[in-house]
């Protein structure tokens, strides 16, 4: 099939969520399919990375504008902020050229903003493209995450977030009333859009996978362990750090669970690695005990080094990538309900699940002091990984969507 792949990010490196799922998605496409990548690029310098998106795709146009002013611009519009911030009438031009001429089977629009692309096209607005399979991956709700930030955010801030909610959440609608399938990253999301709207269609649930063989704790020969090991209690937590959902976890564990746990075991480290970091979490790094990384080239290093992994994320959308990994490296890993959600788990088996700043310093200490159990979780934890997290086997439910009939 021809397959215009349309993604609101370069799919590249997969060091990210959404950017994991997408560069997966084409790689398993790329296997039988030829694939046209429309992208985005956050920052110039990501040109450098096209030429690994070559090697899967027939054809690769990524192109880079500056937001700020789209996003002043939808104050005065209506549309969503998610929505003006990336549409370009350049990438759109590539889009309509690429649908007019090249026969396109079937279009992936990755997150809900790049369906626009799709509405504004004009053999589309005309008769609806009625020999292309319309698919829309919303991985996650969006919609919903904007809720949740107005819940921590303070004014005016938490105002615009309720208008992105709504604006996003009715925009959401208006693309599975028109695509053919919609897919989302969790049972939980399809849960929360049909309470909210209970006439949605065509939902599928694909979860994303891990790469288990690259995150194996039984590499030895990378798998080498500090002599540091065992002397000073190591906690981690991973992920992107100018996301705001990630900034408020490690604020909240600093503050208030990590002086608990420190209290019972003094030698205690929190590692927080991930890229960005913003003033607010290396800020954090004052605290006694806590390390903030910055980027770093290979993270399973962390991951090995770790005694425990933790979430304690009080927002999360979707499917955390960041528990999937550590159980794939063999980690107990201590999360909370919101960053286990959607995950197929079990509590106190294969992950431990805490809410409030005690019970998650004391499942941490637990988990510190009982070697044996901290083994067992994780050893529970990568089996269940390569049960239910394979990016081949989940991925194939794609294969269905894309080979059945429109209708």
């Amino acid at each position: 099939m021809n397959i215009l792949f349309l993604s609101h990010r370069i799919p590249y490196p997969p060091d990210k969520g959404d950017k994991i799922r997408s560069f997966n998605e084409i790689k398993y496409f790329s296997k039988r399919n030829k694939i046209y990548l429309g992208t985005i690029l956050d920052q110039q310098s990501e040109d450098a990375y096209l030429n690994e998106l070559e090697q899967y795709c027939k054809e690769v146009h990524a192109i880079y504008f500056n937001k700020k002013a789209k996003l002043l611009k939808s104050l005065f519009t209506g549309k969503a902020f998610s929505v003006s911030n990336f549409y370009d009438k350049s990438l759109q031009n590539y889009v309509d050229r690429t649908l007019k001429e090249k026969n396109i089977d079937a279009v992936i629009c990755f997150c809900s903003s790049m369906a626009e692309y799709i509405f504004r096209n004009p053999l589309y607005k005309k008769a609806g493209l009625p020999n292309t399979k319309l698919i829309i991956d919303y991985v996650d709700l969006d919609s919903n995450k904007w809720l949740q930030y107005a819940r921590y955010a303070s004014p005016p801030l938490n105002l615009i977030y309720e208008i992105e909610n709504k604006r996003l959440f009715k925009y959401e609608v208006k693309i599975n009333r028109s695509f053919h399938h919609s897919i989302f990253i969790s049972q939980r999301e399809v849960e929360v859009f049909k309470k909210l709207y209970p006439k949605a269609r065509n939902i599928h649930v694909i979860p994303n996978g891990v790469d288990y063989e690259y995150f194996s704790p039984y590499q030895s020969d990378i798998n080498q362990q500090p002599e540091t090991r065992n002397q000073k209690p190591i906690l981690l937590f991973t992920g992107v750090m100018d996301y705001f959902a990630n900034e408020n976890g490690v604020k909240w564990f600093c503050k208030s669970i990590f002086p608990k746990i420190r209290a019972e075991l003094p030698q205690a480290q929190f590692y927080i690695v991930g890229s960005r970091p913003t003033n607010m979490v290396r800020n954090l790094s004052g605290i006694d005990g806590v390390i903030v990384t910055g980027y770093v080239h290979d993270i399973r290093k962390y991951y090995w080094m770790a005694d425990v992994c933790v979430t304690p994320l009080k927002i999360a959308c979707g499917l955390q990538n960041k528990v999937l990994e550590a159980m794939a490296t063999g980690n107990a890993v201590v999360a909370t309900s919101n960053a286990s959600g959607g995950i197929i788990c079990h509590n106190n088996i294969d992950i431990a699940i805490a809410d409030g700043e005690v019970s998650f310093a004391n499942e941490v200490i637990s988990l510190l002091k009982e070697p044996d159990r901290r083994k067992e979780m994780g050893k529970r934890a990568v089996e269940n990984i390569r049960r239910h997290y394979s990016w081949e086997k989940n991925l194939k439910a794609f294969d269905d969507l894309l080979n059945l009939t429109t209708d």
